[in-house]
């Protein structure tokens, strides 16, 4: 009798992520996958049923056969909440370091494993890693708070960087299992948002937890009503009543735990994130909602410190005063302007002090009075481009398919009077094109700060394209005088029922957007044989995804390539020249002289631009083909030159026929090419690539040694040099000729710089790891204008890798400099730059104007992970500051520095730009387009 071995014990996993589930039998086995294939393979999953009464329970016992890693626990009773089901995956799980995911997300593939090794090597209680946001509706991606995750770190504690508050996610962090048990901690129970709990005491408790930039976690944002999640159903007032009482059982963890030091930061949390959300819901809540939410958070916000409270922008402090007051129906207009600086509010008042006050009555009392008090926007000094105006459809109809619109303009600054005319035009725009409606104005009534106009919108002139338009779009105002535009939204009326027209293959609907600021919102549906055929493809099953596929085959890049190749064995166009600056992005940069100068000299070329985006920085006359495109692919491969200052697209070598001629865009700070550990370390194929890319070149532009000591050498250049200046800086060397003269002028106008006023340019240069996240703009801009708004103006030209917005109290003396697409004309108009670690630096000082650099990151920045080419306390060509108050200091005594400072800018001129003598553009046309033509 033979008796069957004994089960072998399973080995102990080294990570257990915990699913929880409630009836979401479709997307739980996507989430376990994503664990599954995981790069680390000795983890398991823990699958905790809520009580499912669908067919999860039938999902995961399918999940667990498949796969021996994958455990199953049902709970009894549903929970109600993710508290308990979490718990319980605590309790059975058996690693030394625990995740969670939720069933309608996913993690990406190298999670697990990136964040237990970054565990092992730091020690840290857990780590804490960068979440994507998927929308499924639109397709689209997001970061979630990118600021706090722009390198890898290791934090000693909360206090010593309070803002991780923010990052209330449980899901994106990998925990040890022994400090979790070691303090007791849990989630709470029978309450939404328990996540902000328990991570303020993860945050709390840890000695050290480490941060990681790259996406750990991916939050997938449904697309459809049929299984909304918790944060998407904040309309539940108990949704918002439980996300309160998380924070006030945070402030009493806090307190008890002798950690009250902690309160400051945790309220900044909430007002900002918590608070904030609900604030922008209220206008689509009606006002028995609004009464019973105010009463929630009243007793929370009394408890917050007044440094709290004065910290988030003065717009939500205005919203919670009148949503404290009961002032329901003002806070829900409020709200509408949350974080959107150039929409008004609907009246303001103002006193015999020169006060200015929110709202259509001056304050009562003293109390009010200060929450009120919006003097510091500077209404009436705001320029053209931001002075904040509100557009309001106060009423709406539709006569068959024509649109009937009641426009009322809120101008509290009184833009809109003048003696100079505003053109002023409704602009929807789809896929297909754009509809410019013109329209006037009422004559103003009383003190002018209120407009009316009522105009029709034929909705039949939308244009749609031959296959029609499914989707929605948010008509526009476009108010114009002296040459500058501003495109504002139009505000739609909340809680009224969408209006509805046929149209000739549409339905069209017209009402308030659900969300954000509630703007008017057209959306069209394809109706008879168009909707037919939209409607038969779900029907056809796999049909449409090998349809797709086959789309993607014929149009997509490598189906370009192919075309690319086979357009090379056609004859070169001897006449063709392609011409693109910074990737497509404008009119600007050494092509742009170059192509002037080509111009000038007549010679017989035909230069093509390619663009992405905006068309609008080139000028009238200049033939543009999209980048990209298939006319931009014929273009490439036919031309005789290609002329750029970044890189020609990779999928599309260049034909030996064709001379490319590379401008580049500056000397190099920060390491290049090879000498960026990102290339340096990377794997063969990687690095031939960028080889290839650079062999391209026939010629690069070398302004100087250090170029050649630095970029040249870095990419492992070895092809021909043209020892000239930039093209580029042909128009600072000759600053004083009439024409660059006319040019500074015209920018100030544009800018609306006023009499008396210097201008200081503020140009910092990106942060690798925190693009898009506002990390590189470090000076605190208010305070600086609190000390010299009124002597200076500062634009800001953040990176285009950048975002910035001015903000309403900035408005008077900070413009946004991004609208000009060709730096030179900034730094033409300037007094002086202010700039970090950017190459700007060398280009302006062709100016001899003085240069101040900020760099209170720059021991951060010079070891980070590309480094520098420079010690620029070394080099620099002026004062270095850590602080605002010392950038304060030296511009009010700005000649003082720059007679500290000559010899020094005198060097570094000398050494950075030798050949800068004005005459670049010729010379490289005489180099690199004159070769074989005579004359020239």
């Amino acid at each position: 009798m033979s008796t069957a071995p004994p089960e072998q014990p399973r080995p102990c996993p080294d990570v257990s992520v915990v699913v929880i589930v409630h009836n979401d039998a479709g997307r739980l086995p996507r989430a376990v996958r994503s664990v599954l294939g995981q790069s680390l393979r000795n983890l398991e999953v823990i699958v905790v049923d809520d009580c499912s009464t669908d067919g999860t329970p039938a999902a995961a016992r399918a999940l667990a056969q498949a796969d021996p890693r994958v455990r199953l626990l049902r709970l009894p009773v549903n929970s109600g909440g993710c508290g308990t089901p979490r718990n319980a995956g605590i309790d059975a799980a058996r690693a030394g370091y625990l995740m969670f995911l939720d069933s309608d997300d996913e993690l990406p593939y190298h999670a697990c494993k990136s964040l237990l090794l970054t565990a092992e090597e730091t020690g840290a209680d857990f780590v804490t890693g960068e979440v994507t946001r998927y929308a499924e509706e639109t397709g689209t991606e997001g970061l979630w708070y990118p600021e706090l995750f722009a390198d890898v770190r290791l934090v000693e504690g909360i206090r010593a960087a309070p803002e991780y508050f923010l990052d209330t996610l449980s899901t994106n962090k990998l925990y040890r299992a022994d400090f979790l048990v070691r303090h007791g901690l849990r989630f709470p129970e029978g309450l939404h948002y328990e996540d902000g709990l328990f991570t303020a005491q993860a945050f709390t408790l840890a000695r050290t937890f480490a941060v990681v930039p790259w996406p750990v976690y991916t939050w997938r944002l449904a697309a459809g009503p049929d299984a909304p999640s918790i944060s998407s159903s904040r309309h539940s007032l108990r949704n918002a009543t439980d996300r309160v009482t998380v924070a006030r059982l945070a402030d009493a963890f806090l307190e008890e735990t002798g950690n009250a030091d902690l309160r400051p930061a945790k309220d900044a949390k909430f007002l900002r994130h918590d608070l904030r959300l609900y604030l922008g819901d209220l206008p689509f809540r009606d006002e028995q909602w609004i009464a019973g939410f105010a009463a929630a958070v009243a007793p929370c916000l009394d408890g917050i410190g007044a440094a709290a409270h004065a910290a988030i922008p003065r717009e939500q402090q205005i919203c919670q005063h009148l949503l404290r007051t009961g002032r329901f129906a003002e806070a829900a207009e409020c709200a509408r302007t949350l974080d959107r600086p150039r929409i008004a509010p609907r009246h303001v008042v103002r006193d015999g002090d020169g006060r200015t006050y929110w709202g259509s009555a001056l304050p009562g009392d003293e109390a009010t009075a200060a929450a009120l008090d919006i003097t510091d926007w500077h209404l009436d000094e705001q320029p053209f481009a931001t002075v904040p105006l509100r557009h309001e459809a106060e009423r709406l109809g539709l006569r068959g398919p024509v649109l009937r619109i009641a426009l009322r303009t809120y101008d509290p600054g009184r833009l809109l009077d003048g003696p100079v005319p505003i053109s002023a035009k409704l602009r929807l725009t789809t896929t297909a094109g754009p509809l410019a409606v013109p329209f006037r104005y009422a004559p103003a009534d009383g003190d002018g700060a209120v407009r009316t106009a009522e105009f029709d919108v034929d909705l039949r002139r939308v244009p749609l394209g031959l296959k029609g338009f499914r989707g929605w779009r948010h008509p526009v105002v476009v108010l114009g005088r002296l040459g500058l535009t501003r495109t504002d939204p139009v505000l739609a009326p909340v809680g009224t029922a969408p209006l509805q027209a046929a149209l000739s293959r549409h339905t069209v609907r017209v009402g308030c957007e659900q969300r954000g600021a509630g703007r008017l919102q057209v959306a069209w549906e394809r109706t008879g044989a168009l909707a037919r055929a939209e409607a038969a493809a779900p029907r056809l099953g796999p049909v449409p995804r090998r349809i797709r596929r086959l789309a993607r085959r014929v149009t997509g890049t490598r189906a370009k390539q192919l075309a690319h190749h086979e357009l090379c064995r056609l004859p070169v166009d001897d006449g063709l020249a392609v011409f693109e600056a910074l990737e497509g992005r404008g009119y600007a940069d050494s092509p742009r002289y170059l192509h002037e100068e080509l111009r000038r000299r007549g010679l017989p070329l035909r230069i093509v631009w390619s663009y992405t985006g905006s068309r609008a920085s080139y000028p009238p006359g200049v033939e543009l083909v999209r980048r990209g495109s298939w006319e931009y692919l014929r273009a490439v491969a036919r031309a005789r030159y290609w002329v750029d200052s970044h890189g020609f697209p990779r999928p599309f070598p260049k034909r030996p026929g064709t001379r490319y001629l590379q401008t580049w865009h500056g000397q190099a700070f920060k390491h290049m090419g090879f000498d960026v550990p990102e290339l340096r370390l990377a794997g063969p194929a990687r690095q031939q690539q960028h080889r290839a890319m650079v062999a391209r070149w026939d010629a690069l532009i070398c302004p100087g040694e250090e170029f050649e000591r630095t970029f040249v050498r870095a990419n492992e250049y070895t092809g021909r040099l043209l020892h000239t200046g930039l093209p580029r800086n042909d128009a600072l060397v000759r600053w004083n000729d009439p024409a660059q003269r006319d040019r500074a002028a015209a920018t100030l106008e544009r800018l609306q710089i006023p009499d008396g006023r210097r201008v200081l340019l503020y140009a910092p240069t990106f942060r690798d790891g925190a693009r898009d996240s506002g990390a590189s703009l470090r000076v605190d801009l208010a305070e600086l204008v609190r000390a010299v708004g009124e002597e200076w103006t500062v634009v800001v030209r953040p990176h285009y890798y950048e975002r910035y917005t001015v903000p309403r109290e900035l408005g008077h003396a900070v413009r946004d400099g991004r609208e000009f697409t060709d730096l030179n004309d900034l730094l033409l108009a300037s007094d002086a730059l202010l700039t970090d670690y950017s190459s700007v630096m060398f280009d302006y000082a062709n100016l001899g104007r003085p240069i101040l650099l900020y760099a209170d990151d720059y021991e951060q920045y010079r070891t980070a992970v590309r480094g520098t080419y420079y010690d620029l306390r070394e080099i620099a060509p002026g004062p270095m500051f850590s602080r605002t108050g010392e950038l304060v200091a030296a511009l009010r005594d700005l000649g003082a520095v720059q007679e500290e400072w000559a010899g020094a800018y005198a060097r570094f001129q000398a050494r950075f730009n030798p050949l800068e003598t004005g005459r670049a553009s010729k010379d490289v046309v005489d180099q690199f387009f004159c070769e074989g033509r005579a004359p020239c």
